[in-house]
Parts: structure tokens; C-alpha cells; sequence
């Protein structure tokens, strides 16, 4: 079963400083709730998840990897494990005062439960990457 998850938000910044953010794997492993911890090995990231679903008993290696990036206006990055897939896109739009960051995720999942739990927590997560967003976006 795959499910796919959109949301939009704004802020008050130009596409570039949000772009330093949102390019940046760490930033984005950083906001997710379930990445325990995460490594760089060169391009990829590996977030090392606990996803709280039943049979997934064991912290799991997700090997993500930007795809496209096309500074400052888009990312798309892939993830891959033994329970899902999950593709996932960030695009950033200029408004007149402020730029719109709109997000996609696909995940395939492999394992029962992980749609279910992808689908029923986004908004969270997606409130979290914002969260991130607007606190890096303040420390600048």
C-alpha cells in the first residue's frame, strides 16, 4: 500500500534562507520525531528510526539521499529501509513578502502499520519541520 501526504505553510523569509534549512539533510533528520540519531556518509544520511507500530520491534536504518535540489527553490530526497520507501519533496515558492514551502511524501510501506502511522502523524511532523524552520530561521 503506498499513502501520499501534502501540506503548505508559510513564513516570513526569503526562498534562499530557507533553502539553507531545508537542503540541508541534518536539519531535516533533526525535525523528525521518530530519528533517534542519523549519520552522514557523504551523500547519504542514515536516520536510525523507532517507529511505534507493532512488528517493528528494533530501531530501523532509513538510507536517504537528495535525488534533485535545484537551490533555492527544491529538494527531493529518498528513503529506503526493510519497512518502507519514502520519497519525500520540499519546494519553496517567493510570495510577496514571504515564501510558501510546500511538502510531499510518498511512503511505500513494507511492513504493517507504517502507512497507517506515516499518514495518522504528518501533520505533527510536518508542525515540527516548521517548528525547526522558524527557530533556525530566528538564530540567523
Amino acid at each position: 500500500m503506498t499513502v501520499r501526504v501534502e501540506r503548505t505553510f508559510d513564513v516570513d523569509a526569503s526562498p534562499e534562507d530557507i533553502w539553507e534549512f531545508i537542503a540541508d539533510p541534518a536539519e531535516r533528520a533533526r525535525a523528525i520525531s521518530v530519528v533517534d540519531r542519523f549519520d552522514r556518509r557523504g551523500e547519504t544520511t542514515i536516520w536510525h528510526i523507532d517507529l511505534p507500530i507493532p512488528l517493528v520491534r528494533r530501531t530501523l536504518q532509513v538510507r536517504t539521499k537528495d535525488v534533485e535540489r535545484n537551490p533555492p527553490t527544491d529538494v527531493k530526497f529518498r528513503g529506503t529501509s526493510k519497512a518502507f520507501t519514502v520519497t519525500g519533496k520540499h519546494t519553496i515558492a517567493k510570495a510577496d513578502h514571504s515564501a510558501t514551502v510546500s511538502n510531499v511524501f510518498v511512503v511505500e510501506g513494507r511492513a504493517p502499520g507504517v502507512e497507517r502511522f506515516f499518514e495518522r502523524n504528518f501533520e505533527e511532523e510536518i508542525g515540527n519541520l516548521e517548528r525547526a524552520l522558524r527557530r533556525y530561521l530566528d538564530e540567523q
